[in-house]
C-alpha cells in the first residue's frame, strides 16, 4: 500500500490547479495526482482551439454567475473568496500574462496553451507533487482514518482524497455506491444541425447580434449567429444550447427556432419595409440588402418571400412585404440533431450540489472526501467561465485540505 496524505484524481486543469495550491500552503504534505490516462492536461491543450481560453473578464460575481445554467446560486460565495481577478494575479505571480479579448475572453499573451501547461508542470515539479499516469481509480474505500484508492496497478492509502475526474462515468458510478446522487449527463455547449435552403450555399455568414427562440418553450437567447456547412453556430446558439440542455435533450434534438435577424418588431419591421418602398422605389429589391444585414443572408431571405431577382420595392405588393417582414423577424428553422462546438465537449450533469459543502467542497456525506471541477452539476457557456469555475473549486478547496 503507497501511503500520501492527498491524492487528488484526475490529472486535469482542476487537478492541477487543487494540488499546487495545496503544495504552496502545505510544502511538507505528500502530495500525488493519479490520472487513467497517459498524458495529463489533454483538455487544457485543445481549449479555446489551442490557445487556452483561462478566463473572462467579467470582475463582479452576481455578473459572473449568470453564466452558469447550473451552479449560478452555488457560486456566488466561492466567487467572493476568488475569481477572475485572482485567476489573473495567480498566473501573472508565475509569469504567465493573460490579455483580454474584444468579446471579454481572456488568454496567455502568448497565444498558446503550451503557457499554461508548462506553467502547472513547473509548479508541480516545484513542490514536489507526483504526477502518476495510467492510473485509472477502480474503487474508493472509506477507512477511519482516511481513504483506500485501488487503481488498476496499486493500492493507495491517503488523509484526504479530491475527485477531479471530470464527466467520467466510472466515478460517478463510485460515488453513487457511496450514497452519493448524480445528475445523468446531457450534452452542453453544442451547434445546430439545420438543413434548410435559405442558408444551403451560405456558410461563413455572420450576423453581428439575433433573437433566436425554440418554438412551444421559454428558451431565447440573443448574439452573434455564424451560418456554418451544417447549420447555425456562434454565442446565440451555443447559450441555447447550455441553457437548454435538459429540455433539448429530452427533444431527442429535433425542434424548430425562430430567429429574428433585425431585432425589431413584426410592426415596426412593416413599417420600415414601407418607407423603404417609397424611398426606393425604383431599386431593386434582391440588389441593396437592408437593415445591416450581410448581402448573401439577405439574398436568401428576399428570394424565400417569394421576390424575384428583378423585382423593384414599388412592384411589392402586401402579401410579399409580409413575407418578408416574416422571413426578417420571425424566420422558423427545423433543427434536426447537434454537433459537438469544436472539441471542447461539456457536459450538464454530475454530482448533486445539494450533497457538497461550497465554503469547503468537502462532500455533506463523507469528511475528507472533496470535488473539483466539472465532476459536479455545474457548467457555464463559452467564453472561459468553465475554467474560472475549475481554478474558484480548487483554490477554495486546496485551502481547506
Amino acid at each position: 500500500m503507497i501511503e500520501k496524505d492527498i491524492i487528488i484524481v484526475g490529472g486535469g486543469a482542476a487537478g492541477f490547479f487543487t494540488a499546487i495550491n495545496a503544495a504552496e500552503k502545505n510544502p511538507h504534505l505528500k502530495i500525488a495526482i493519479l490520472e487513467r490516462g497517459k498524458d495529463v492536461l489533454t483538455k487544457v491543450k485543445i481549449s479555446g482551439g489551442g490557445r487556452c481560453n483561462v478566463t473572462h473578464a467579467e470582475f463582479i460575481p452576481q455578473e459572473l454567475v449568470l453564466n452558469y445554467p447550473r451552479g449560478e446560486k452555488e457560486l456566488l460565495g466561492p466567487f467572493h473568496t476568488f475569481m477572475t481577478g485572482d485567476t489573473i494575479e495567480w498566473f501573472e505571480k508565475r509569469g504567465v500574462e493573460l490579455k483580454i479579448e474584444d468579446d471579454g475572453r481572456m488568454f496567455p499573451v502568448s497565444d498558446s496553451s503550451q503557457t499554461i501547461i508548462d506553467c502547472f508542470l513547473n509548479d508541480v515539479e516545484k513542490y514536489g507533487v507526483e504526477v502518476l499516469k495510467n492510473q485509472p481509480v477502480t474503487t474508493l474505500k472509506p477507512l477511519e482514518n482516511g481513504w483506500e484508492i485501488q487503481t488498476k496497478h496499486d493500492v493507495y492509502h491517503c488523509k484526504k482524497v479530491v475527485l477531479a475526474t471530470g464527466s467520467n462515468p466510472k466515478i460517478w458510478k463510485v460515488l453513487e455506491y457511496l450514497g452519493h446522487t448524480v445528475a445523468a449527463p446531457v450534452p452542453s455547449l453544442f451547434t445546430f444541425n439545420i438543413k434548410d435552403e435559405r442558408i444551403k450555399n451560405i456558410p461563413g455568414v455572420v450576423v453581428k447580434n439575433v433573437e433566436i427562440t425554440v418554438q412551444n418553450t421559454a428558451l431565447a437567447s440573443s448574439g452573434p449567429l455564424l451560418i456554418t456547412h451544417w447549420g447555425m453556430s456562434a454565442p446565440s446558439i451555443l447559450k441555447l444550447s447550455a441553457y437548454g440542455a435538459l429540455e433539448l435533450a429530452k427533444m431527442d434534438y429535433k425542434f424548430a427556432i425562430s430567429i429574428n435577424f433585425i431585432g425589431k418588431s413584426s410592426p415596426d419591421c412593416m413599417a420600415s419595409l414601407k418607407a423603404i418602398k417609397k424611398e426606393l422605389n425604383r431599386k431593386t429589391v434582391y440588389k441593396f440588402p437592408q437593415f445591416d444585414l450581410p448581402k448573401r443572408l439577405w439574398y436568401q431571405l428576399v428570394l424565400a418571400a417569394d421576390i424575384t431577382e428583378v423585382m423593384r420595392w414599388a412592384d411589392l405588393n402586401k402579401q410579399q412585404l409580409e413575407a418578408l417582414t416574416n422571413q426578417l423577424t420571425e424566420a422558423e428553422f427545423m433543427v434536426d440533431g447537434k454537433s459537438t462546438f469544436k472539441e471542447e465537449f461539456v457536459t450538464a450533469g454530475g454530482l448533486n450540489l445539494k450533497e457538497i459543502d461550497f465554503k469547503t467542497y468537502e462532500s455533506k456525506l463523507h469528511p475528507n472526501l472533496y470535488f473539483s471541477g466539472e465532476i459536479l452539476n455545474i457548467d457555464a457557456v463559452t467564453g472561459g467561465f468553465n475554467f474560472q469555475n475549475a481554478w474558484t473549486g480548487a483554490y477554495i478547496l486546496a485551502q481547506n485540505l
